[in-house]
């Protein structure tokens, strides 16, 4: 019997990942359902066997590394979230696979056969068999272009800004602006900063919160603002960017890489 972890905060995703398992047709028991970092760490320091974790990273109290940070399971990791700035430490943290929301049945049955290939060789796997297979099976399944420029449209025409002179994005009021390294905004087409998320490579800019995406390059510096969230000063000056309480950790590992 394969025993399956979920640690997943949304009611629906955690059916889903069910009703998918099920489709496997493959003896399979879920032995948790857990929906925070606290609940998470305090499992898997009981030591409970497990053969695989499902893992969302944004989670209600934090973010799911803060998990591996304290107790690494024994076994692969399957991430999946909606979120895609995370797919290096996905890999650093026994991940073999990385499912970006909303994800089909066959990506995910995919993932489940990087795992299977890992459960059918060694029953007893170790951290280093895992990082292995993870890069060799997961790395080319995300290899991606992102996007070099956007097109700013107004009442005469048509013009380019480059991605690299984007300072942050900024969304308000169902519209997307870039802050440029003059302080410039130009208007997106784009309607979302998810989907501006998903077209910027995840190594040069973070999402912070909810409305503000963050270019690595013009990070001067992070001071503490309150308990649990950090003041980005930025290179070009002006008003500080505001981490969330679940960016705070994730931003500050992302940072320094």
């Amino acid at each position: 019997m394969i025993k399956v972890v979920i640690i997943e905060d949304e009611a629906p995703a955690v059916r889903k990942l069910k009703r998918f398992l099920e489709e496997l047709n493959e003896p399979i028991t879920v032995v948790a359902e857990l929906t925070t970092v606290e609940d998470a760490v305090a499992f898997f320091k009981n030591g409970k066997a497990v053969d695989i974790v499902f893992s969302d990273i944004e989670l209600t109290d934090g973010n799911a590394f803060d998990i591996y940070k304290e107790v690494i399971p024994s076994c692969p990791i399957i991430f999946a979230t909606a979120y895609n700035q995370f797919l290096m430490d996905a890999f650093e943290s026994n991940g073999i696979a990385y499912l970006l929301k909303p994800f089909s049945f066959d990506r995910f049955e995919k993932a489940w056969q990087k795992f299977k290939l890992l459960y059918q060789s060694k029953p007893e796997l170790n951290n280093s068999m895992i990082e292995r297979l993870g890069a060799l099976l997961g790395q080319p399944t995300i290899q991606r272009n992102y996007r070099n420029r956007f097109s700013i449209n107004t009442a005469t025409g048509t013009y380019f800004l480059e991605t690299n002179d984007v300072v942050f994005f900024n969304a308000e009021e169902g519209v997307v602006f870039a802050i440029d390294h003059q302080g410039k905004n130009h208007l997106l087409t784009q309607a979302t900063l998810k989907q501006i998320e998903e077209e910027v490579d995840p190594k040069l800019f973070f999402r912070i919160n909810r409305a503000q995406l963050v270019h690595k390059t013009y990070v001067a510096g992070m001071e503490r603002y309150n308990k649990n969230t950090l003041a980005i000063k930025l290179k070009t000056g002006g008003s500080s960017l505001i981490t969330s309480q679940s960016t705070t950790s994730a931003f500050k590992d992302w940072v320094e890489k």
